[in-house]
């Protein structure tokens, strides 16, 4: 029996491309693993506050006021999530070239020096080992390949921030072109569907 752990940062709610495969993802998953464990973080309707100059020090260095507590708490929260996983699929909508700021939040509460990471002679190591990631990115456009693949500040930033942290068995799912027209949308849904349902077996 594994657990799942899944985070979806779309704001489109039933238009969301990226929240439709989420939940594929998670059919395919718990059709192997039927007892598979559960646990689901909806970033865009209960946002993770972003960090301020009177929280930041809960996450960043010792905690002691009350806003300071209160954001260490919810990182050992986010964090142990995190741990108890075996799986976990991301919902990476593209935005401006970028991700979510709902789903940055959560990274600049999980990305925490002497728990996620550590820091050496030899340089940063990641402190979040033996973990499959499933990042299901939605585009509007074509960024793989081509021209605009120079625009693309998602796919890298994304693979930086969950290496930095130990996590480096990553599978992209991309959805691209959905801004072309109800056709190459469809299409994009279809082989996506096609790529989960080949990662789950």
């Amino acid at each position: 029996m594994s657990n799942i752990l899944v985070l979806n940062s779309s704001l489109s709610g039933e238009a969301s491309v990226s929240r439709l495969l989420v939940a594929d993802a998670v059919t395919e998953l718990t059709q192997r693993d039927p007892g598979a464990t559960l646990v689901f973080r909806d970033l865009a309707v209960a946002a993770i506050p972003h960090l301020t100059p009177e929280s930041v020090a809960g996450v960043r260095a010792q905690a002691t006021t009350p806003a300071e507590l209160a954001s260490r708490a919810l990182s050992d929260e986010l964090i142990a999530e995190l741990r108890a996983a075996d799986t976990i699929v991301i919902g990476a909508p593209m935005y401006n070239f970028s991700i979510p700021s709902t789903l940055r939040t959560w990274f600049d509460h999980v990305l925490r020096p002497g728990v996620t990471f550590s820091y050496s002679e030899a340089g940063p190591k990641g402190l979040i080992e033996g973990k499959r990631v499933i990042v299901v990115e939605s585009r509007g456009g074509l960024y793989s390949e081509g021209p605009a693949q120079a625009a693309d500040f998602q796919e890298p930033y994304l693979r930086q921030l969950l290496g930095f942290i130990g996590l480096t068995d990553v599978t992209f799912v991309r959805a691209e072109k959905i801004g072309y027209g109800p056709d190459a949308r469809d299409q994009a849904v279809a082989d996506s569907r096609a790529e989960l349902a080949r990662l789950a077996a």
